[in-house]
């Protein structure tokens, strides 16, 4: 049964509103303010959309290609970019590149030995900057694919086909991490200082996209996003997704919960929302950036939009003794916008606050999206099937 609200909209009346140009779209953070100062009712009667953002390390991720075929033809059974191993059980000339694949032979621990890895995200990024990478391939040999080795330089332009497609993406909350032991450690949450010398933390706070919709009431499969500077959409959720989390009183996750899986062309994109990254001593990855459009439907839906970053708290973990052990236990709850002030305080000692996502390019990422909306170059999509969450 539909509940009844004050305001009511439908995302096909919002698009004809885009099309004509005469959508009021505001991001995130705006919203926020405004929800606070005229209320959830006011707010929904005079916005369409919320723009949301996100520029973040995003481990589960990678690239299917197709290098295409060139006489004498080639079925791919072992395939490298840049000296990074892709996977090639797929057909002929299909493989796919995984984010923290390192390179075996790694250009940078000639020059950083032991500390940084060249790897996949690396490989992804080159690739959308135009460069060209070494292709290396070789195959078995069959009657119809007689080539059995192929090596060249290849272009992200020259590929037939390129598709970002990554499996997790966007985590709703995460972990804080922090370091009790007199070691430092090396972790994909970046390096942690011995005796809880920093902490870490990966959110963009009231901009993140599941903050906003924190029950996945307009995010679903088929969901037109932006995905690290092009056009992308949301497969459905991601991986290790946890539609279950314990929840604060305003609906948000209390631990790392939903994630969805997303797709969008290689080649629409921009190396700005797509960075190769390593972490000292741990490996590599990339950043992405994404943006996700909440269509404001009703005053629920600008209640939710109207999430502010003292409404999110994150659980700090020890990195140090329990993580890798598989005992991970919540020492404390601290807010973003405890996080995103510089300095905490933990076990009475005051601790440097080291943010993994970028809050700049986050807003960058929302604003740049609802520029696309206002122009009318974006419209927004019914999802097709609903994300699982309580």
């Amino acid at each position: 049964m539909s509940k009844k609200y004050a305001v009511n909209k439908t995302i096909a009346q919002i698009n004809e509103k885009i099309r004509a140009k005469k959508a009021v779209v505001v991001n995130a953070r705006e919203m926020t303010n405004l929800v606070r100062s005229k209320g959830k009712v006011k707010a929904a009667s005079n916005v369409d959309v919320v723009t949301t953002g996100t520029f973040s390390p995003m481990c589960s991720s990678g690239a299917f290609f197709n290098i295409g075929q060139q006489p004498p033809l080639i079925k791919t059974h072992k395939l490298w970019l840049n000296g990074v191993s892709c996977y090639a059980g797929l057909a002929a000339v299909d493989a796919f590149i995984g984010a923290t694949e390192p390179a075996e032979d790694d250009p940078l621990n000639k020059v950083y030995p032991g500390k940084f890895k060249y790897g996949g995200g690396h490989v992804i990024e080159d690739l959308v900057r135009g460069k060209s990478v070494r292709l290396k391939a070789i195959a078995y040999g069959t009657d119809c694919y007689p080539r059995t080795s192929l090596e060249k330089d290849i272009t992200l332009a020259e590929m037939r086909n390129a598709w970002l497609f990554n499996p997790r993406n966007a985590y709703q909350n995460y972990n804080c991490a922090v370091n009790l032991t007199n070691k430092i450690k090396y972790t994909y949450m970046g390096p942690l200082r011995a005796n809880m010398g920093n902490i870490n933390f990966a959110t963009s706070g009231e901009l993140s996209p599941f903050f906003n919709d924190p029950f996945f009431l307009t995010i679903g499969l088929g969901t037109k996003i932006f995905l690290a500077g092009g056009i992308g959409y949301v497969l459905g959720s991601g991986t290790q997704h946890n539609p279950f989390p314990p929840r604060n009183e305003r609906g948000i996750p209390k631990l790392p919960s939903g994630t969805i899986m997303v797709k969008g062309d290689l080649k629409q994109m921009d190396p700005r929302y797509l960075r190769g990254i390593s972490f000292a001593g741990y490996g590599c990855s990339i950043a992405i950036g994404i943006g996700i459009p909440i269509p404001v439907l009703n005053e629920e839906m600008a209640w939710f939009t109207g999430v502010s970053d003292s409404d999110i708290d994150l659980p700090v973990i020890d990195y140090g003794h329990d993580y890798g052990a598989g005992k991970s236990k919540i020492l404390k709850y601290l807010t973003y916008a405890e996080l995103k002030s510089g300095e905490v305080e933990l076990y009475d000692k005051k601790i440097s606050t080291v943010p993994l996502t970028s809050y700049s390019l986050s807003l960058e990422i929302a604003d740049k999206l609802k520029g696309w909306i206002e122009q009318g170059e974006f419209v927004l999509t019914e999802s097709q099937e609903k994300i699982e969450s309580t």
